[in-house]
């Protein structure tokens, strides 16, 4: 499998053959109970070590451009039970995390509503610089977690400069990678030490699972799994075979994907009824030349901000492009970030990560782009 391109890893990797049909696709392994004496290969689905769990963290490994041999992961059952069971697995009372600016408003709302009962102190940088970071860093620091591109205003932060500074302080890296995928970035070859994917998002990419998966060193996965097998987030074996299944377009759908938001940014960057794109493709864009060094493909997420039309009234004008909430799959959905994805923030954090009520967040899908366009052309108009 080493050799092998990425298109074909996403198709190929991980398949587990079965020896009785020798079909070309992995098995649906339902059963919830196995034998045990006389092997120390014992499945069960909250050990995380069922057939169709570990044939799609397998392919992940590969995709991340991992080794078999000194990687591991876990696959959850939601991106939000990765992003907490890392988080309550690596750390103690006492420990301190700092934290990126800009987060995922799910993580940011665990953030300040549940480590604090845990005595587990965190803090944000000055900025997302990795000077910041360095700055920021205190004795009883255990951990620095990133999140790039950002949800919802696509911020960019130096993944080797951060995985770099973390290596100097003895710090775990952790990277929240959802909105690029394993197409359009690879964390873990730049010195991150571990990779969390809401599969939910562009793995699933047809908007009908819910999945969460994590990808690091097998030393640094342990603590992490041991957290896991007590607070039970495994992913069901009809769930992982349809992740399974949805992975192997990957490369493909993401790929078209990162050709329609560019054209759709460069459209939005030039209408008078948008005031900003937030789109790290752009030149305008205050991370490009970073996005540029550290991914293959710009993704398929942009944001934009209206200039004065209502931010309802245009997304209901809107006749192709679904007002839902969600992201990452083949159809084009749109949401507004104060009412869905950051919806538990208050307006006091909301102003301080820059969401206003008339940012709109695109998920751009598989259609053509023309599509797209003619319909926030029309929708702009209106």
């Amino acid at each position: 499998m080493e050799n092998l391109s990425f298109s074909t890893l996403c198709v190929h990797a991980g398949t587990r053959i079965d020896p009785i049909t020798e079909g070309v696709n992995t098995p649906i392994y339902t059963s919830t109970s196995y034998p045990y004496l006389d092997t120390d290969d014992r499945p069960y689905p909250r050990y995380f070590n069922l057939p169709n769990q570990k044939s799609v963290i397998e392919k992940l490994i590969f995709l991340e451009g991992c080794d078999l041999d000194t990687s591991d992961g876990i696959l959850f059952s939601s991106g939000m039970a990765a992003i907490s069971t890392t988080l309550l697995g690596l750390l103690a009372s006492g420990d301190h995390v700092l934290f990126q600016r800009g987060l995922y408003g799910g993580t940011t709302n665990f953030i300040s509503g549940w480590l604090k009962k845990y005595g587990i102190e965190w803090s944000y940088p000055a900025s997302n610089d990795p000077e910041a970071f360095e700055e920021a860093i205190r004795p009883t620091t255990r951990m620095v977690y990133i999140e790039t591109p950002s949800n919802p205003l696509l911020g960019i932060t130096d993944m080797e400069s951060i995985a770099r500074i973390a290596k100097r302080y003895r710090l775990i890296s952790v990277i929240d990678s959802t909105f690029a995928s394993p197409v359009n970035q690879n964390p873990r070859s730049l010195g991150i030490d571990i990779v969390i994917h809401s599969a939910t998002k562009y793995l699933g990419g047809h908007s009908d699972i819910s999945a969460g998966a994590i990808i690091a060193p097998k030393e640094v996965i342990k603590p992490i799994y041991r957290m896991a097998l007590n607070l039970g987030g495994s992913l069901n074996p009809e769930t992982c075979y349809l992740l399974e299944r949805s992975m192997k377009t990957l490369a493909i759908r993401v790929e078209k994907q990162n050709q329609n938001t560019m054209e759709v940014a460069l459209f939005l960057a030039q209408h008078p009824a948008v005031s900003r794109v937030f789109y790290p493709g752009l030149p305008s864009h205050p991370g490009h030349a970073i996005a540029k060094k550290q991914m293959r493909g710009f993704g398929g997420m942009l944001s934009f901000e209206l200039r004065s039309a209502d931010p309802v009234k245009f997304q209901k004008s809107l006749k192709l492009i679904r007002p839902s909430m969600s992201l990452g799959g083949v159809d084009s959905i749109i949401c507004s970030p104060v009412m869905t994805s950051h919806r538990h923030l208050s307006r006091e954090e909301l102003d301080k990560e820059g969401i206003t009520d008339k940012v709109l967040r695109l998920s751009v899908g598989i259609e053509d782009a023309t599509d797209i366009i003619h319909d926030l052309k029309q929708a702009l108009e209106k």
